[in-house]
């Protein structure tokens, strides 16, 4: 079957769809020409904090054909996660909504790896690898090239239908396919609640934030003790962040998302504050077994909830 580059990317956003991607769209393997200054600037001020692998490879970060061999295309899907249910006691530590169900990355991953045995099932034969938030990409970047949306001040990926309660991945394949080259404008204008919600200023100017100052870096990137001079400004926040998020117009309209696998875990949403801070390591193991939240422990979560509670 000898198809043209328009209708391979076809028969791969509908694959996608099929296989419960709320978006998916192709751009073409490049250098980030864009980014470069803005990500050098970034690392140079220190942004990253502790996170040390984000000022590795920053070639491949900035060149996906460094990262995978003979790469030509990538094709991004987004998939929406925002919850129907949230938590059910409101003086509770807050947990960020995307750990409410099943770890993302295996999830999205999966079917990752079932399209691209689909590509080479039904397309043609390519060499290529997924990936979920596990290697040096700047996905929200090539999300944007791909069509999926526009970059929100908070540095977020936006989209007019699903906010930004989305999770990205991505394949990088070695077959040519047809790009996108429409840019999805900007819908922010001159809204800037995220930056003025932000309880610890981490959205330091628009598109730019500094991620040593994020709720979501201390609570589960950071490693050491949480600075005394954070008390007070994480809202109640235990693990992640979602304020920025919140307070965005544009996810006042997005429906639940449909997807079995990320359907708050009941004994998650149902735990009361006494439940939070009496847990134990049996309990956090028992509770948190499939959420994301078992990446920080529970010596890190007890260290949460401790910042919280002095």
């Amino acid at each position: 079957m000898n198809l043209t580059l328009a209708a391979k990317s076809q028969l791969i956003r509908d694959k996608a769809k099929e296989l419960g991607f709320d978006l998916c769209g192709i751009a073409e393997a490049d250098f980030l020409s864009e980014e470069k200054e803005r990500f050098i600037d970034w690392l140079d001020k220190d942004y990253h904090g502790e996170m040390g692998y984000m000022a590795n490879n920053i070639e491949k970060r900035l060149d996906p054909r460094l990262l995978v061999e003979n790469t030509k295309s990538i094709v991004m899907v987004a998939l929406n996660y925002f919850p129907e249910n949230t938590q059910e006691d409101s003086e509770a530590p807050v947990l960020a909504k995307y750990a409410y169900g099943k770890d993302y990355h295996f999830v999205i991953k999966e079917k990752l790896n079932a399209l691209l045995e689909y590509i080479n099932q039904e397309i043609g034969e390519t060499q290529g690898r997924a990936f979920v938030d596990s290697a040096p990409i700047l996905e929200h970047a090539w999300a944007r090239k791909a069509g999926l949306g526009w970059i929100g001040k908070n540095s977020l990926l936006l989209n007019r239908k699903l906010g930004s309660f989305m999770f990205l991945g991505e394949l990088l394949i070695d077959m040519p396919l047809e790009y996108n080259t429409e840019t999805y404008l900007d819908f922010c204008g001159g809204c800037n609640r995220c930056i003025r919600s932000c309880p610890t200023n981490a959205i330091v100017s628009p598109k730019v934030v500094d991620g040593s100052k994020c709720i979501s870096y201390f609570t589960i990137e950071l490693k050491d003790e949480i600075p005394e001079v954070m008390k007070g400004k994480f809202e109640n926040r235990v693990f992640g962040c979602d304020i920025c998020q919140d307070v965005c117009p544009w996810n006042r309209m997005v429906k639940p998302h449909a997807v079995e696998a990320f359907k708050p875990n009941p004994e998650i949403l149902s735990l009361s504050k006494d439940d939070w801070f009496a847990m134990d390591a049996h309990k956090f193991g028992k509770v948190f077994k499939n959420s994301a939240v078992k990446r920080t422990k529970f010596k890190g979560l007890k260290r949460n909830l401790d910042f919280l509670n002095e």
